[in-house]
């Protein structure tokens, strides 16, 4: 009988970038998305201060290069 590995799978692109956000920010980004729409990173979701969003934003840039990264958060 043959043992053999199981290995969980693999995170997607969009749920690494997000789980970086989620460090960077302290998970105070209210509903997060990532999504990846052909050479564009779209982050949605709400902050509560406009400096929450820059650290989305930079977060964001540090863990991609071939996208553009548009950042769709709301503040309020």
């Amino acid at each position: 009988m043959a043992i053999g590995t199981l290995s969980a799978p693999r995170p997607s692109v969009e749920d690494r970038i997000a789980q970086v956000v989620r460090t960077r920010t302290g998970g105070r980004i209210r509903g997060l998305c990532i999504c990846i729409q052909g050479n564009r990173l779209v982050i949605s979701g709400e902050s509560s201060t406009f400096y929450d969003k820059q650290l989305a934003s930079h977060a964001a840039l540090e863990s991609v290069e071939a996208f553009i990264v548009q950042n769709d958060l709301i503040v309020g």
